[in-house]
Formats: C-alpha cells, structure tokens, sequence
C-alpha cells in the first residue's frame, strides 16, 4: 500500500504541556488507521495537529513534520488542506439549515453555486454517508430533526462534499445507539476504497472491528502500532494488552 501521509519526530505543546512525544509513523492510502489510549494520551491532538486545527490555538507549537503525499503540511494554505483532510467531530454538529443546504454548505464557500452540480454532489455525497435512501424525501427539511445518527451520517456526507483525500474521525461514535454506531461504522468500511481514514476511538472494539492497523498511544507516547488483529491478539508491550484487555483507561 502507498504511503499516504508521514509523520516525523513529531512534538506538540499547549503551552507547558507536552501532549505528544517524538512521534513517527505512516497512514497508508485506502487504509483505516485507529488510534486508541485512555484520555490525555495526545490522540486527539495528533489528529487535529494533520490538518493543522491546532494552530488556531496561540498557545499550540510543535516540532517535527507531517507529509501529505510528499508535501509537509506547514507549507500548505490551511483551508486548502482542511479542504483535503475532513474532519467529522465526536457530537454532531448539524448546520441550522436543511439537510440539502447542510450537505452543499462546502461546495458553496469553495464557490460552486450551480444549482444542478450542487444536486449532484449533495446526492453523490449523502449515497457515500449510507443516508440517501433515509432523507432524500425530505431534503429540504431540517437537519437539526434527525437522529443522533442521521445528523452524524449527514455530517460525514458534509465532508465529502468537498471532496477530500483524508478523513478524520474523532471519536464519531461516542453518542450514539448501538444501531447508529454500527451504521456509521458500515460506511466507514465503504468509505475507505476511496479514501484515507485516521480513527481516533475509545472504544477498542469498534478499532478491531473497522481498523486496518491501530496505534496504541498512552501518555503523548506512540506504544505500538501493527495491524489489528496483533494489537488485539499478540501485542507486544505489556502495556498495550492491559490497555486492550481492559486492565486500565
């Protein structure tokens, strides 16, 4: 599989805070990386660290490059790379508008405003989400009456209207009913013959159900990271089978 995204010797502060600690490793392309700790372990900062939502923190720096295709994401226009890398948030966060406006809200800011390629891309986008067959007789109602996992289905059709390379989850399920978090997990799976996907979960299962390979983070520190099914069956730190077995976090 093809190296999609590198990172290098990566440090991140807030402040005095040190969240994440000399941190090298590759997300492949086509691949769902989930990235699983207990809380304060820098997994969330990592992953808004890739599409640099950490920088509109003054007290946020760090040290260490990440690649995106090649490309250290310091030299990139940050709304063209968060074009690239979507992120989908923890709680849903609906636009108080319609399903329609909700879906072509990004096609529009990047200046698309035809009328017939919007209706295009809002269809293609809610299709890839798994929610077409559950709104499209309601488009122009609001968003803000779905369920918890429509609204959250709606805002991974959201980011890929915009058409991106990556996308990055955080925690998308922690919400939601089992029913819902088994349907976004379905298209997670689908999702990822088109694209890249970074995981961050609390939950172990749902990273062994849907992740390709999955990195152990504890402390701001990368513990270990292998496909799945070792982290899961054969890790080889100590710490990681007491995280995954449910010893502590």
């Amino acid at each position: 599989m093809v190296e999609k995204i590198l990172v290098q010797g990566l440090n991140c502060w807030f402040g005095e805070s040190h969240s994440v600690k000399s941190l090298t490793l590759e997300v492949k392309e086509n691949e769902i990386l989930g990235i699983i700790g207990p809380a304060n372990s820098g997994k969330t900062t990592f992953l808004r660290t890739i599409n640099r939502l950490n920088d509109l923190n003054e007290r946020f720096r760090m040290k260490g490059s990440i690649k995106i295709d090649s490309e250290d994401i310091s030299t990139l226009d940050p709304e063209v790379l968060r074009k690239r890398c979507g992120m989908v948030f923890a709680l849903p966060l609906s636009l108080p508008m319609s399903v329609y406006d909700n879906v072509a809200y990004g096609p529009k800011r990047h200046g698309n405003n035809d009328k017939k390629g919007l209706d295009e891309i809002v269809e293609k986008a809610l299709k890839a989400a798994s929610l077409w067959h559950e709104v499209k007789d309601r488009l122009n109602a609001s968003a803000l009456k779905l369920s918890g996992g429509q609204q959250q289905r709606l805002c991974m059709a959201r980011t890929l209207a915009v058409e991106p390379e990556i996308i990055l989850f955080d925690e998308p399920c922690s919400g939601l009913d089992p029913i819902s978090t088994a349907k976004v997990e379905e298209t997670m799976l689908e999702l990822k013959k088109k694209y890249t996907i970074v995981l961050v979960t609390n939950n172990v299962k749902q990273a062994s159900r849907v992740s390709d390979r999955t990195a152990f983070f504890l402390m701001g520190e990368l513990i270990e990271i292998d496909v799945t099914q070792n982290i899961f069956v054969s890790p080889k730190d100590k710490r990681t089978e007491d995280y995954v077995t449910g010893r502590f976090g």
